[in-house]
């Protein structure tokens, strides 16, 4: 053999140690959820503890919202934050669960609001009794338009509030009341704090045209919190915008990185993001020039700048990515890959310098709309995955992915 080859083949040999030295073991977690279940999502607490909710049908029409919590790598029995006949349920707009520092849990959900197919608000409600008990549903928008409220992302905030984003479709009734002029065919960006006792405040628009339905995503930082999302321009370029909002004001939106993506309707598939103190961890999906890829970008200044982005993929992916920082100097990003069989759930490690791990399989699903949005959070000594297995019944997994080392952001 030549001493090329010799060098080629250790080279990819070290690479491949390295990979096994960040994640040692990949298992499935017994699921909480039962038959009929789907739209998981997850939240890592300030506290370590990591928090799955997910959305059963129970009846022809009937749904409920459950969350449970994972302990020494089990979930606790399933708790219900809420039910009701008349919800909005969705592959691509699913609720959430968020914690804070003083153990005040708050969720969100979506309840049909009128006869249009995509009339629906946000209900917002609280608990102060680690969820045995839940307060009346908030509805954070006040237009009271029987249009789209969905997409929604929250964040605990200080004085026991949530902070919230979301799409809110007002523009499109006919016409709110004491306004004047015809309707405006487009999807705004709001945002509101609502407090435990139902006031809502600090009310922003913070972008007037963006995508229609693609997912938003935040994260706190250093000194406030940072949105992305999919921003809709003129000429129906649909590229990844970011606001971020410190010391009560709300940056001007601005672009993550100019893929240049013009497409002639809403591609359903949103951005996400994490961070931690002053480092933030980005990964979107575009399919510029026809192109699909799943990219991602660091930033080391609460997201004001942010590094070249580096293409994540293996050639052919379906995007729905999600990213957790491991430290703060990388981070694991997840994406759907097409197969010839369906789809694979993979998983990547990026540092901030730009190296690239190899891709590792974290679960065989499906390609269709019924196998939905993998989603991660940070656990103690791993990384934690939710998804919703496509078949007949759908039902919940979850996967954890452990670590060799102790590099934790605390």
């Amino acid at each position: 053999m030549s001493i090329r080859f010799n060098i080629v083949m250790l080279f990819i040999f070290f690479i491949l140690i390295g990979a096994k030295s960040t994640f040692s073991q990949i298992k499935e977690i017994q699921s909480p959820a039962g038959k009929n279940s789907g739209e998981p999502n997850l939240f890592s607490g300030q506290d370590g503890v990591v928090f799955l909710s997910w959305v059963e049908q129970t009846q022809e029409s009937d749904y409920e919202l459950r969350f449970s919590r994972l302990q020494n790598d089990k979930w606790s029995s399933s708790m219900m934050i809420a039910e009701g006949p008349n919800w909005f349920v969705n592959w691509a707009d699913f609720p959430s669960l968020v914690s804070n520092k003083n153990g005040l849990l708050a969720a969100h959900w979506l309840a049909v609001n009128g006869d249009a197919t995509y009339a629906y608000d946000i209900n917002l409600s609280f608990s102060n009794d680690d969820g045995k008990s839940w307060g009346s549903p908030i509805v954070p928008h006040r237009d009271s338009t029987q249009t789209e409220h969905g997409f929604a992302s929250l964040l605990p905030w200080r004085d026991n509030q949530i902070f919230a984003v979301w799409l809110d479709g007002r523009n499109y009734a006919k016409k709110e009341m004491g306004s004047s002029g015809p309707p405006t065919n487009e999807m705004t960006l709001r945002f509101a704090l609502i407090g435990q006792d139902g006031k809502i405040s600090e009310e922003a628009v913070l972008d007037e045209r963006v995508c229609d339905c693609c997912q938003t995503s935040s994260a706190l930082t250093e000194n406030g919190a940072i949105v992305l999302y999919r921003n809709r321009s003129v000429n129906e370029v649909r590229d990844i915008f970011v606001v971020r909002y410190q010391n009560g004001e709300w940056s001007k939106p601005k672009i993550l990185h100019e893929d240049g993506w013009e497409i002639a309707g809403c591609p359903v598939n949103g951005p996400a993001v994490n961070a931690s103190g002053k480092i933030v961890a980005t990964a979107w999906f575009t399919n510029a020039l026809g192109r699909p890829m799943v990219k991602m970008a660091f930033s080391d200044d609460e997201g004001v700048s942010f590094s070249n982005p580096v293409i994540v993929d293996e050639g052919n992916p379906i995007g729905r990515v999600a990213v957790v920082l491991m430290d703060e100097n990388s981070a694991l990003v997840s994406w759907l890959e097409a197969t010839k069989e369906g789809a694979e759930i993979r998983a990547r490690k990026i540092t901030a310098d730009g190296q690239v791990e190899p891709s590792f399989l974290i679960a065989k699903t499906g390609a269709a709309r019924a196998s939905g949005f993998p989603v991660m959070a940070r656990q103690k000594d791993g990384v934690v995955i939710a998804y919703t297995w496509p078949g007949n019944p759908s039902h919940v997994k979850t996967i954890m992915v452990k670590l060799t080392d102790d590099r934790i952001i605390k």
